[in-house]
């Protein structure tokens, strides 16, 4: 009881030294900084409470970083491990927005590429259908895993680097489970990771788009895991100018 009394004490002083200092402060920096103190006002008593939230021992970085399967609150990775990393050559996890973005937006006036539309599947072009392949995710993760998948995105990046001339989309998808909103935010850092795994390797980052469909465009239309798999995945689109 001393010890709440005492951060009560503690807590109170803090919002007040807040206050009386802000005579030399305009009002946003006043008010973030009481902002500040209101949440560690608030941790602190739902520590004395018990509130200390959900706790587990995790062995390594991906038992920390991947979220539970039914988990859609839950952080997306964050860790951005290079392809020639050798530590775990059968698993990359991709940053969100390394890379800069392009420098014309395909579609926009003035722009010398051409919208979405004028992009093609590569499996109806020849020679392209072994190259620009579909990459698959597990459910509800954004990490690129297996080396059919690392296979695929290094022949990309060659043909890319190759011709400088061929711009692609990188499309973001997902399977039906789960609201739609997170699924086009998760289409979208599946896309983006695929974008800067392309960059990391070589590629001009102005040839490389990106877009999210989320759960709208599934390839298989069944509702098991097989068709799930299936859905789960970025696909290519191709433009040669």
């Amino acid at each position: 009881m001393k010890f709440a009394t005492f951060f009560l004490t503690a807590s109170l002083f803090v919002v007040s030294f807040v206050a009386l200092s802000s005579c030399n402060r305009n009002r946003n920096e006043v008010w973030d900084d009481t902002k500040s103190a209101g949440r560690h006002v608030n941790r602190g008593f739902r520590t004395l409470g018990g509130k200390h939230g959900d706790s587990r021992a995790v062995a390594n970085r991906d038992a920390f970083y991947s979220p539970l399967a039914d988990d859609y609150a839950a952080a997306p990775e964050s860790d951005f491990i290079p392809m020639q990393d050798q530590s775990n050559p059968n698993e990359l996890a991709m940053l969100e927005s390394v890379a800069p973005p392009p420098r014309e937006t395909p579609g926009d006036p003035g722009s010398s590429i051409p919208g979405i539309q004028a992009f093609r599947d590569p499996s109806t072009i020849p020679g392209l259908a072994n190259i620009f392949q579909n990459i698959y995710f597990e459910y509800n993760s954004n990490l690129v895993k297996g080396q059919r998948n690392l296979d695929i995105a290094r022949n990309v990046a060659e043909y890319l680097k190759q011709h400088p001339n061929m711009y692609i989309f990188a499309e973001g998808h997902a399977d039906e489970r789960g609201p739609e909103a997170y699924n086009l935010a998760l289409g979208a850092r599946r896309s983006n990771g695929i974008r800067n795994m392309l960059i990391s390797e070589g590629v001009n980052p102005d040839n490389i788009f990106t877009i999210s469909y989320g759960k709208e465009r599934p390839l298989v239309l069944e509702h098991h895991e097989e068709a799930w798999s299936q859905n789960r995945r970025v696909e290519f689109k191709v433009y040669q100018r």
